[in-house]
């Protein structure tokens, strides 16, 4: 995993209702796949060809990636604006960088990121 676990539990409780709040960040609404909670995580989204792509700074493991598969699908908010999203998908880097265009600052080595949840926008 690229970032410590412990770490990922203190930006969802001190970090992230400020980002949220903020209304800088992307912010995914989805819900829990045991609680059925809805909840909101801000993230590092970027859109690419017919969707957004994720870069999984805690890794696939994270509750909020596992809620997003278990449910197919979530919505996020960008830029003021709320789009449904579909078929959640785990990609490597090679695939994100292929689809992610060149101005997006790619994760530091350091990291070690190599996953990335891709969606689909929904028709509508």
């Amino acid at each position: 995993m690229p970032m410590p676990k412990w770490w990922g539990h203190v930006n969802k409780r001190v970090f992230n209702p400020r980002a949220i709040a903020g209304g800088k960040w992307p912010v995914l609404t989805h819900v829990g796949r045991a609680s059925g909670t809805t909840h909101r995580t801000p993230l590092d989204a970027h859109p690419v060809d017919g969707g957004y792509v994720f870069v999984l700074v805690y890794g696939s493991g994270s509750d909020w990636v596992q809620n997003v598969l278990a449910a197919g699908g979530a919505r996020l908010r960008v830029d003021g604006d709320e789009v449904e999203l579909t078929a959640p998908r785990l990609i490597g880097k090679e695939e994100a960088f292929q689809v992610l265009p060149g101005e997006v600052a790619r994760p530091p080595r350091l990291l070690r990121i190599t996953e990335f949840l891709r969606m689909d926008l929904v028709a509508g």
